[in-house]
């Protein structure tokens, strides 16, 4: 397979990868963060981009690499002692050669690194290994003849096995000269802390309404502005996008449909659901419709706990439903309890391959129970 038919673990199916996007909003604190570092000639030799799934962190890093690769270093004031230029923004022109030869994937001071493909099956590693570690290695040896800076991306840092854990931890306890570091983490704390420690911290935020409907349409999402999807993506694009492509606003509306008639709950509609995401090929789908039961407790949760429903509503007529079955905190705290619970089984029940169809009934089942207490 050539590398433009292999599968990237970096990118959203259905939205462009992130050194394709040119724009990054909502996160303007975070790019401020970084440049008050370059302009203080304070640049750091690693940068943990935290934050949650989707909100922007890797292309932020992609950004930042950038910058940096397109940005002559500053040798020095000359004979009149000029002071180095200072950067208020981390654009560079799509025309730039530096953005072309990232764009192509042939930047030599550029190496990302990322789950690779099992030659054996063809299919994403479920971890970054060693090996992939061991390119870095390489590449550094390689490109430190050529001079220049350099510019390494992790997505995620979260997913590096331990060996790779700690043989990235080597290269950030001696960096390389002119070489910047970029860590994309969803979840800081499955990290090391010796890698932690070794880094700064850039942390990306969700994104508002109307940074949300920007971002989506620069990724060519469709309903970029429906108020449920804002609701349903937690101000996250990659989540919107996943939403988009699979179908999720109508997998929520029929979890709220299936609730809205209670005490008996429309079991027809549920077995259809089931059977669904039961069907050959439907994992993604399967996969995103526990999500949506999740959100579902979860927004149950916070309404009675609140005593107003959240807004915007996330499908028609999901107040009402919201409210009638958590009309107070202890409903609240009720919800609460189960949502850990049927998280905790339907993840088991994936784990050891349990049918599908009998893993959404029996949340069926249990969601109706706590409604009834």
């Amino acid at each position: 397979m050539s590398d433009d038919t292999l599968p990237e673990a970096d990118r959203v199916e259905g939205a462009p990868h992130p050194r394709e996007t040119e724009r990054l909003f909502g996160q303007s604190q975070a790019e401020a963060g970084f440049l008050e570092a370059y302009n203080a000639d304070r640049l750091h030799h690693a940068w943990l981009m935290t934050g949650p799934r989707g909100v922007g962190k890797a292309t932020l890093a992609w950004r930042i690499a950038r910058f940096l690769l397109a940005t002559p270093i500053y040798e020095g004031g000359g004979l009149f002692g000029d002071a180095p230029p200072t950067f208020d923004t981390l654009d560079i022109s799509p025309d730039h050669p530096v953005a072309h030869r990232l764009l192509a994937r042939s930047e030599p001071g550029m190496f990302a690194i990322t789950r690779s493909v099992n030659e054996k099956t063809g299919k994403l590693r479920d971890m970054i290994t060693v090996d992939d570690i061991r390119g870095l290695t390489h590449f550094l040896t390689m490109s430190a003849a050529e001079g220049g800076r350099r510019v390494v991306i992790v997505d995620a840092a979260d997913e590096m096995n331990v060996n790779a854990a700690n043989a990235l931890l080597k290269m950030l306890e001696e960096p390389p000269a002119l070489t910047t570091m970029l860590l994309v983490s969803h979840q800081p704390s499955r990290l090391l802390p010796t890698i932690r420690s070794r880094c700064r911290e850039l942390r990306l935020t969700p994104l508002e309404a109307d940074d949300m409907t920007a971002a989506l349409a620069q990724a060519g999402a469709e309903d970029n502005d429906d108020p449920a999807l804002a609701a349903l993506s937690s101000g996250s694009v990659g989540e919107a996008m996943r939403l988009t492509r699979l179908g999720g606003l109508e997998m929520y509306q029929e979890i709220v449909g299936i609730f809205a008639t209670m005490p008996n709950p429309d079991r027809p509609r549920a077995l259809k659901l089931a059977e669904a995401a039961a069907a050959r090929g439907a994992e993604n789908r399967f996969e995103l419709l526990l999500t949506m039961f999740d959100t579902f407790l979860a927004r149950l949760s916070r309404t009675g706990a609140t005593g107003v429903p959240p807004l915007p509503e996330a499908a028609k007529g999901e107040a009402e439903v919201l409210q009638r079955l958590a009309p107070n905190p202890h409903k609240a705290r009720q919800w609460a309890e189960i949502a850990q619970e049927i998280s905790s089984r339907t993840r088991h029940g994936q784990a050891v391959n349990l049918d599908p169809a009998a893993l959404v009934l029996d949340t069926v089942f249990k969601i109706t129970e706590t409604a009834l207490r």
